[in-house]
């Protein structure tokens, strides 16, 4: 029996309304009533993704329409996850763009759009948040075009259909003046645009572009099915990057239903499953018959960016509140993460326990990072280097479009701040009283670039980037001049000892906090590191003397996220990482090793 299907990849900005549409989809396909999902995202099920409201892996779920099998493809957002972009599109044969009624299409929307207008896709626009107040539905439908046609689409695609609606309130319709009662609009327009996938008949043919892991079956490869049929039991050749081809046999067969995946007994050409059985694949390779293997063309991942240096922790604290803490379980946990993560590259020091991770922007790595201490893992991690390659003879290094929208007044501060670390100004538009700013810029000027926009613009901005491409060297940019303040010995912080520093400059740790000597307490006010005493408590005598009673007045400290603070290091310091805390310290954490270091 041959079945219905449509393969669809949702394409959207972070914060868009992504998830919240396609758990409506998945509400109109009857999958669960209303208020068995009391306003749960389901796709969006890890926890950092519900924290930050972003999607980090991709997801697949299926929905049924009208005796057609809709599979639909979560796709990340962030350029930094382009290696999951790429494999996801693979699976489809069309897309939704998703698009804020009042935003527009935005920077990251760009990157997944251009990837799947040149594997030829064919979109669908949906203008979501039409119930917004100030929105502007009719303008935004412009800015997709102008967007598509300098993304050089086809006639084809030009030729989009535009849905608009409200994903919050279950509503879609073709005239965003008139509301309607549930998305079947949408669900309709699908059917009717996107083609169905090709009926290839033949030898089967099957790419892999994901992995599933399940604790009893160990690997699940997932791809979809190019020709031929697969069934339960059948012989097949995997066919491997290095070329060899290896004879494996499927032990069971699924394909997506709903949340979940159902067993089956055969599955043919355009259906997306999942392979158990299939041992020591990777993510490309293609599978085959036996008796004449030929393998799909293998996909195209985007070169890493950016890399940092992981080690174990071996600070004075090392071990207190980790499960995993040797360097032994880091290298077990990073070739686990090689496995799903397609665009990291992870090279270890021959002479010491220390790993060179590569990845696509700080965000892919501290994600990582994040991950890992949830786990349970306690590890150092360096500062984030850009990196630098020659072509043709010349010092190249990678440089990113970015976009910054910020009210009025504060545009001529942000302008000098991206300017001094070497970004050109490209083009500059007023939308009512916010200013939209694009940028060329290196990799290497947006690493802390964040945190400064944000408090020269009261926390007004929005700021995001994409990978561009390599570019001459810039030329020097200047970082963080002022120095550390240091530890001078291991205790506990008393508030008496930070009240009497606090002209120094501004502390990252709490009064009662436990601090080791090497650590990084706070930043001096002025250049140049400083040692420090935070461990000096109150003499208590018998006599009163003037002024002992004074009040302690403290400064609220600045903590850190993850992303700050790898942002906010330098060279010669690592950020300690444990489930519990975050501390920066120095790389040597003896005062006199360091001066001896510093002269030689």
């Amino acid at each position: 029996m041959q079945q219905d299907i449509r393969n669809v990849a949702i394409i959207a900005h972070v914060d868009h309304g992504k998830t919240t549409l396609v758990d409506k989809m998945l509400l109109a396909g009857k999958l669960f009533r209303d208020n068995q999902n009391s306003g749960e995202l389901i796709l969006d099920n890890n926890d950092l993704e519900r924290e930050r409201g972003i999607t980090i892996l991709s997801k697949n779920v299926s929905i049924r329409y009208k005796g057609c099998k809709i599979n639909i493809i979560d796709t990340p957002g962030h350029a930094d996850f382009g290696g999951e972009v790429e494999r996801v599109l693979n699976m489809a044969d069309g897309c939704l763009l998703l698009v804020d009624a009042f935003e527009g299409p935005m920077p990251q929307t760009r990157f997944v759009l251009q990837k799947a207008i040149e594997m030829g896709l064919k979109p669908i626009v949906v203008v979501n948040k039409v119930d917004k107040p100030n929105c502007r539905p009719d303008e935004v439908q412009e800015m997709v075009f102008d967007l598509m046609f300098n993304l050089n689409a086809s006639e084809e695609q030009l030729d989009f259909p535009t849905v608009f609606g409200s994903a919050k309130q279950n509503w879609m319709s073709l005239d965003w003046r008139k509301p309607t009662t549930d998305i079947n609009v949408l669900l309709d327009t699908i059917i009717e645009t996107i083609p169905a996938p090709p009926q290839l008949e033949g030898a089967p043919q099957m790419l892999i572009t994901s992995l599933d892991f399940s604790s009893y079956v160990g690997r699940i490869a997932v791809g979809r099915i190019h020709r031929g049929t697969l069934r339960e039991g059948m012989d097949v050749a995997l066919c491997k990057r290095d070329g060899s081809v290896v004879r494996q046999r499927i032990k069971e067969l699924h394909v997506f239903e709903g949340l979940g995946r159902n067993k089956v007994a055969e599955a043919s050409s355009g259906d997306i499953c999942a392979l158990v059985g299939i041992d020591g694949f990777e993510i490309g390779d293609t599978i085959s018959d036996p008796a004449n293997p030929e393998p799909l063309k293998r996909i195209a991942i985007d070169e890493p960016t950016m890399s940092m240096s992981f080690t174990n922790n071996d600070s004075p604290f090392f071990g207190r509140d980790g499960k995993y803490v040797t360097s032994r379980h880091i290298a077990d946990r990073l070739n686990r993460e090689l496995d799903r993560n397609l665009a990291l590259r992870v090279e270890k020091a021959p002479d010491a326990d220390v790993w060179t991770v590569y990845g696509r922007g700080v965000l892919h790595l501290s994600i990582l990072i994040e991950t890992m201490r949830r786990e349970g893992y306690e590890l150092q991690v360096g500062q984030p280097q850009v990196i630098v390659k020659e072509i043709d003879g010349v010092k190249c290094e990678p440089v990113e479009q970015l976009t910054i929208n910020v009210t009025e007044e504060y545009s001529s501060k942000i302008i000098d701040m991206v300017t001094r670390r070497k970004g050109e100004l490209n083009a500059m538009e007023t939308q009512g009283d916010r200013v939209h700013m694009e940028f060329t810029i290196p990799s290497r000027g947006i690493i802390g670039l964040r945190n400064n926009v944000l408090t020269a613009s009261a926390g007004e901005a929005i700021m995001a980037h994409r990978f561009l491409e390599y570019q001459p060297w810039k030329g020097e940019i200047e970082r963080r001049t002022n120095g550390s303040l240091i530890a001078m010995e291991a205790g506990t912080a008393y508030a008496y000892a930070i009240d009497k520093l606090q002209d120094r400059g501004r502390f990252f740790i709490f009064p009662q906090d436990e601090v080791y000597a090497g650590q990084v307490v706070g930043e001096n006010a002025k250049e140049g590191d400083i040692v420090v005493n935070v461990t000096k408590s109150k003499k208590l005598t018998n006599m009163r003397a003037s002024g002992s009673d004074e009040k302690t007045k403290l400064i609220p400290p600045v903590v850190f996220s993850l992303e700050e603070a790898l942002e906010y290091i330098k060279e010669d310091e690592y950020v300690e990482v444990t489930p519990h805390h975050l501390r920066l310290r120095k790389i040597i954490l003896d005062e006199t090793e360091r001066k001896r270091q510093n002269k030689s």
